[in-house]
């Protein structure tokens, strides 16, 4: 019987933008707390990663942290993310030792029974847990309906018995409090942890510097990389900085809905899913124009989109650079994310590279001639 004569062909597989070195600085970004209002830890490991690719990093008096490149430039385009993460704040400390919090920011109260938490205490980090009674104690008479979380039901137990203990931590009203959970790996390219929204955002605009940097890309403009603060309060660092940059043009990345999973409503809020490519969106504070560039730039390079409607905001920084000054043609780039405000937000790597080509290519694209005018 004759040999089949095999031919080797050539893997259509892409190269990946994202390096190995690129995952490790993802990782300790993501593991390193940056809750609202407490941002400097985090900014401090983004801009020792982002230092070597551009010419000049600059801070605001809040701690939006800016990496520029061309900073004499007249022209200005502004890549944008939110580095903030939900979290807590210590309210009451009660005479037994158990510690009751407020919200800072969007934090899910629903998730929190039985969850470890880190205490930022002035005396370093404390160790904590939210105490939850078990089921059985729950539930042992039939006829009173079982507790759900509350605010007011939610307390923390950091192992002190008495007010004074928890002082001696370190811990006093006004503490931030965040969940322990960080940075892994599952099947299939997903990713997890607390804090990808929107610290993946930091992680890509940061790439996209690396990429322009290490492809010798020679800009026509002012590149001015983003990492605001204070997103989850209401769009606070990104309004502050919009101000202060003055940019022609901004683009923006952050997460959004993954739609496939149960609980969320398609009809509401679109067909969205994790895998497919980074989703665009049609909303008053989003330039036509300028979508329509990205769009198409999109298409030129083949990379994935998926469409989505928002009405009268964005709920996102776009509204605060779109509105600042006398208007700034922005647009959204969100990446699709599953489990929103938990601590186990999940992604897809492919969508993070996706993402990052298409804030690149349309980097490329753009010029202080791109003509963005309605009329």
């Amino acid at each position: 019987m004759a040999k089949t004569k095999t031919t080797k062909t050539k893997s259509t597989k892409t190269k990946s933008v994202v390096t190995s070195q690129s995952m490790d600085f993802l990782r300790q970004y993501i593991n390193t707390p940056s809750p609202v209002g407490f941002e400097s830890s985090g900014q401090k490991i983004w801009m020792e990663y982002i230092k070597p690719y551009v010419d000049t990093i600059f801070t605001d008096p809040y701690g939006t942290a800016v990496g520029v490149i061309n900073p004499t430039a007249p022209f200005k385009i502004v890549i944008e993310a939110h580095c903030d993460e939900i979290s807590w704040f210590v309210n009451y400390i009660n005479d037994q030792g158990l510690i009751y919090l407020k919200r800072n920011g969007g934090v899910d109260h629903q998730i929190a029974p039985a969850k470890r938490v880190i205490i930022h205490g002035k005396s370093g980090p404390v160790k904590a847990v939210f105490g939850w009674p078990a089921i059985h104690t729950r539930l042992s008479n039939p006829e009173q309906k079982e507790p759900a979380p509350k605010i007011e039901n939610l307390c923390l137990d950091c192992g002190a018995r008495s007010k004074k203990e928890v002082e001696a931590l370190g811990i006093r009203v006004g503490s931030v409090v965040t969940y322990e959970e960080g940075y892994d790996e599952l099947a299939y390219d997903f990713i997890i942890g607390r804090a990808f929204d929107n610290r993946v955002g930091g992680f890509m605009i940061a790439e996209v510097a690396r990429l322009l940097k290490e492809n010798k890309k020679q800009l026509p403009y002012g590149l001015y990389v983003v990492n605001a603060v204070q997103e989850e309060i209401g769009l606070r660092g990104a309004e502050m900085i919009a101000r202060r940059i003055k940019p022609d043009i901004a683009i923006i990345t952050d997460v959004t809905h993954d739609t496939s999973t149960p609980m969320i409503s398609k009809i509401i809020e679109g067909d969205i899913q994790c895998g497919k490519g980074p989703s665009l969106a049609f909303a008053p504070a989003i330039h036509n124009k300028l979508l329509s560039l990205v769009e198409s730039v999109a298409e030129k390079n083949k990379i994935p989109v998926q469409m989505r409607t928002l009405s009268r905001s964005t709920g996102t920084d776009t509204d605060s650079f779109a509105y600042a000054n006398d208007g700034c043609p922005s647009v959204l780039i969100s990446i699709p994310l599953r489990y929103m405000h938990t601590t186990v937000e999940m992604l897809h790597k492919k969508d993070i590279e996706d993402t990052i080509k298409l804030m690149y290519e349309t980097l490329l694209t753009l010029t202080p001639k791109t003509n963005l005018s309605y009329l």
